[in-house]
């Protein structure tokens, strides 16, 4: 599976089902290798992962991520071979431990140890029986790792690991803790403004709905930030850190310090530059695709 050096991570749930076909469609048309979809309170992601697949020819869809919570460890094994076998080999399964506050709070569920509970799930999967055509490679799946060991669970049980709102030298540190081979694809969201108060701006009101999230803010506090970073508007230091901003070229450096730091591949998340949550911003896109 080639996903390519450069990818989109983009929300979808605000598009009619024609829309997002034709969006996925652009973005192959483009050149951007792979497609990242979220779960959150919207789509099931495998459903809609088939959808997008059935709709385009040489896109791999990936899931950034499905979280565990939501369904046990051999449906997912179902779902992952399911879409491999019919689409060729486009799936990558990308999982996650989501956040505590979804979890318990939304979904009246049983917060575990992140690291101890991925491994168990990983290993219910590994053991789950499947009795239809199988997909002519090994389906891969990568995890949502953040810290140290949840870096090195993705080393040792999976094909990688899928860092979300990191940075480079977030990336230079995942890299060394996963060793040369396994594929770590890093997503990095960008404003595609010169303009620093905009810029900001935009990028303040989506890390808004990220802030009180603790794996992302123990994770930043990890990157070198400190809760005064982090916590309200947050600082220019922490949006700069985090957000890409500015002309394409100066966006397109961003991309390859990730790649000079050890990224096998970068999904970008385009931030709409009108403020319209949902909208594709194709300007930028089409200015950054590969």
């Amino acid at each position: 599976m080639d996903l390519g050096k450069i990818g989109v991570w983009f929300f979808t749930d605000r598009l009619t089902a024609t829309d997002a076909a034709s969006t996925a469609q652009r973005i192959e048309e483009l050149g951007y290798g792979t497609l990242w979809i979220p779960e959150t309170m919207g789509r099931n992601p495998f459903a809609h992962a088939a959808w997008l697949l059935a709709n385009t020819d040489r896109l791999i869809v990936a899931t950034g991520i499905a979280n565990i919570y939501h369904r046990e460890p051999g449906v997912t094994v179902q779902a992952q071979k399911t879409l491999a076998e019919q689409s060729g080999n486009r799936f990558l399964l990308g999982l996650g431990v989501s956040h505590k506050p979804l979890v318990e709070g939304l979904r009246g569920l049983s917060y575990g140890r992140p690291v101890a509970t991925m491994r168990t799930y990983l290993e219910k999967m590994a053991v789950s029986p499947y009795t239809s055509i199988e997909p002519g490679e090994t389906p891969p799946t990568v995890i949502a790792a953040l810290g140290p060991k949840m870096l090195e669970l993705a080393r040792d049980t999976t094909d990688g690991a899928h860092p979300y709102f990191t940075s480079p030298g977030h990336t230079r540190m995942a890299r060394e803790v996963l060793g040369p081979d396994k594929w770590l694809c890093v997503e990095q969201k960008v404003v595609m403004t010169r303009d620093p108060d905009q810029a900001r701006g935009l990028a303040r009101a989506t890390a808004r709905t990220y802030q009180a999230l603790p794996n992302y803010r123990n994770n930043w506090l990890r990157m070198g930030l400190t809760e005064a970073d982090i916590s309200g508007e947050g600082s220019d230091a922490y949006i700069d850190a985090t957000f890409a901003w500015g002309d394409a070229k100066t966006i397109r450096q961003r991309i390859d310090e990730h790649l000079e730091a050890g990224a096998s591949h970068v999904c970008i998340q385009p931030v709409n530059r009108e403020g319209r949550f949902g909208e594709v911003d194709w300007e930028t896109l089409e200015a950054l695709a590969p």
